[in-house]
């Protein structure tokens, strides 16, 4: 042992004052690039990466082009307006038969004939037609005949009923839907990721800051037990156990810097912004916790708002029109068609039309009757589209219970990390009631730095697992949200139709 001597103990006794900053501690400065801070909360971290992504803004120009499918598929029931033109000529030898004798016959027909026509969802065809006919011939005089006719198809089996023929336009209305809900499922995961990576890297920053005063106290601790070395209160070999201490810390320094500095590289990347700005996020992690009670009301709220069950659910109505449309196919063809036309005759073109509200008519009805035989193409057809169903069905009910279980884990998960808080808080409070203790003993000589060393190592852990509960509390409650689908109502984002 050591003399004592005045001076040393009048240093070790200013050594148990306060600590300042250590000069060794700049070493340990994580590197930072000159210029202003981009000081941004969870919240407008997250919606900030909403707006800079490019991935979403090239998204949500999906449903728009999902829209114009319906329209395409409604323009086929679009009127048409058709016209014809024709000219023909004719030189022929025919036949008296009050003579036997033959003649020679030169004519020419000019015909023009215009209408409109429209198929309408009941699976009827509606066409009229004004027609104009101009014949001349050396045999007789020039005549004209000017014809107005209406034409009506009624199919009676296969394509019957809007049911069938609207089939593609609503299958295209559902697809626009579907793509809504692929937009805003990709749209809720892109903001919960930004979220999560936004309390990782409070994480971090609060673990630097509890490894920073960590440090500050194992150096302190050195320097006390150094001097207590140096005025004979302590032996040569207490020093190695308060020397070690203070590397440890300086190596978890050096990790959790490098750590937010990682943090920091993949929220600028989310950003979209430049790799060497500065960036902090300012929101407080710690928040009440309240235990979850409402477990029934999640799972109903889950049901309805969760982007990938809708997804499926208007998928499957779509399978469901497939098998309307391929049930149809199994049908034969039967038509009924109605035909009625006024004709009017005359030597000129403005005569004809002046005939028309005479006697003359012309009716025609009928039914047309046709069926593939064996119609196997029709068949394989309805057979795959039962089958694509029955496998949507299948799928939709797995998961609806996958959805259940997302709900449940991320509800359990919730209210684990709620009760961690409280028991995290409660051993970090013990560990700091420990350490005081050991502190005292070491003190007064009955204790030793290695013990010292090892409570203070115990309530360092405790301090980060207790901001590591705070902070995974924030995040399952995002995950949360995440299962019920309710994330984007619950931040006030509503997504373009």
């Amino acid at each position: 042992m050591k003399a004592r001597h005045p001076i040393r103990i009048l240093l070790f006794l200013l050594a148990l004052l306060p600590a300042g900053p250590s000069p060794g501690g700049e070493l340990l400065a994580s590197p930072g690039v000159e210029g202003a801070v981009l000081e941004l909360s969870v919240e407008e971290l997250a919606l900030q990466a909403l707006q800079n992504n490019g991935d979403l803004r090239a998204r949500r120009l999906a449903p728009v082009i999902a829209g114009t499918f319906g329209q395409i598929e409604r323009g086929f029931f679009d009127p048409e307006l058709f016209v014809e033109l024709a000219a023909a000529e004719e030189r022929a030898t025919e036949t008296a038969r009050s003579t036997g004798t033959q003649f020679e016959v030169d004519g020419s027909e000019t015909t023009a004939v215009a209408g409109i026509r429209t198929l309408l969802p009941t699976g009827t065809t509606l066409e009229a037609t004004v027609e104009q006919v101009r014949s001349i011939s050396n045999r007789a005089p020039e005549q004209q005949v000017a014809r107005v006719g209406l034409t009506v198809t009624q199919a009676l089996l296969q394509g019957f009923g809007p049911a069938v023929n609207l089939v593609e336009v609503r299958q295209a209305e559902l697809g626009t839907v579907i793509s809504r809900f692929e937009l805003r499922g990709f749209t809720e995961a892109l903001l919960a990721g930004a979220e999560i990576a936004g309390w990782n890297y409070v994480l971090a920053r609060e673990q630097i800051a509890i490894f920073e005063s960590s440090l500050a106290v194992a150096r302190q601790q050195r320097d006390e037990t150094e001097l207590r070395i140096e005025v004979g209160l302590l032996p040569e070999v207490e020093a190695a156990a308060a020397r070690a201490e203070v590397a440890l810390r300086e190596q978890a320094l050096i990790d959790a810097r490098s750590l937010l500095d990682q943090r920091r590289l993949q929220l600028l990347h989310l950003l979209n912004r430049p790799f060497d700005e500065r960036i902090d996020v300012v929101s407080e992690p710690r928040v009440k916790s309240e235990p979850v009670t409402d477990l029934a009301q999640r799972l109903q709220l889950a049901e309805m708002m969760r982007p990938d069950l809708n997804e499926a659910l208007q998928l499957l109505r779509q399978q469901r029109l497939d098998v309307v449309a391929t049930g149809n196919g199994l049908l034969p063809r039967l038509d009924f068609f109605a035909t009625l036309g006024k004709t009017g005759y005359a030597d000129s073109f403005s005569g004809t039309f002046r005939e028309l509200d005479g006697k003359t008519y012309d009716l025609r009805v009928g039914l047309r009757l046709s069926r593939a035989l064996g119609n196997r193409s029709a068949e394989g057809r309805h057979l795959a589209a039962r089958t694509t169903r029955k496998q949507g069905e299948e799928a939709v009910a797995s998961l609806r219970k996958r959805v259940g279980l997302d709900v449940r884990l991320a509800v359990n998960e919730l209210e684990r990390v709620r009760q961690q808080i409280a028991a995290t808080r409660a051993t970090r409070s013990l560990q700091e009631a420990s350490l005081a203790a050991e502190k005292e003993r070491f003190d007064v000589g009955s204790s030793t730095t290695l013990l010292v060393s090892q409570a203070q190592r115990d309530l360092l852990a405790s301090q980060i697992a207790e901001i590591e509960a705070i902070v995974n509390y924030r995040i399952a409650l995002v995950n949360l949200f995440l299962a019920e689908g309710s994330l984007l109502e619950r931040r006030g984002i509503r997504l373009g139709s």
